[in-house]
């Protein structure tokens, strides 16, 4: 996987590009939008990632350049800014996801992994994993023979979970894309979901499928472990 990083800061940029390289992806670092404008036009990414407050291009203007090119690849666009106007902005530029400055590297590869697993079957109504099957359009699952009553906040946990296996899922995460924006950060409530859904989901059930990745947050394990 290439990723793009646009990012003026070197220090920062450095520990991007380590964080990248070490969870195996190549990295090309541009320290200016319009480097990165020309290596996009030429080069093919994965996904890119971008600062917001460049300053010769801003980031979220960058990625609306890219957008009415017609480039596709996942962007994920960097700001220190605690409002939430540069990310109501990023996301109507054609941005897929928006992180607050300072953020952990695990956090950031974890959105990576979650936007580069979206593929042509990333819509698909009928998921199946494992002995799990989700019908997206008729909102019904089951597990093997026996059929799941779930919520409403339960079953969009579970189909995010299970368009994401194998991916990290962080509760910062969890909370964006299951959650509306008026949740309180700092509830427990993603916590007492998952208890809920995993009981619902794993109870009687000798394989596992909702994992707990401690200090991070959960993931739809896909491995067979033992």
């Amino acid at each position: 996987m290439r990723i793009l990083l646009i990012e003026e800061d070197r220090e920062l940029a450095a520990y991007i590009v380590r964080g990248l390289r070490a969870e195996r992806f190549a990295a090309d670092w541009a320290d200016a939008a319009e480097k990165g404008l020309a290596w996009a036009k030429w080069n093919s990414y994965d996904l890119g990632i971008f600062d917001a407050t460049l300053k010769d291009i801003s980031g979220i203007e960058t990625c609306q350049r890219l957008r009415q090119r017609g480039t596709t690849f996942p962007i994920i666009i960097l700001s220190a800014t605690p409002d939430g106007a540069p990310k109501e902005q990023a996301l109507q530029c054609g941005a897929d996801d928006y992180l607050q400055r300072p953020f952990f590297m695990a956090e950031l590869v974890a959105r990576m992994r979650a936007l580069l697993r979206r593929g042509d079957d990333a819509m698909e109504p009928v998921i199946t994993l494992c002995d799990l099957t989700m019908d997206t359009v008729n909102h019904t699952a089951k597990r093997g023979r026996r059929e799941l009553t779930l919520n409403r906040k339960e079953f969009s946990l579970l189909e995010y979970f299970m368009r994401n296996p194998g991916v990290t899922l962080t509760r910062a995460m969890i909370l964006e894309h299951v959650w509306d924006a008026n949740v309180d950060p700092f509830t427990n409530t993603v916590d007492v979901h998952m208890r809920f859904l995993r009981q619902k989901v794993d109870a009687g059930f000798k394989r596992k499928l909702l994992k707990t990745v401690h200090g991070y947050g959960y993931k739809f394990d896909v491995l067979r472990s033992g």
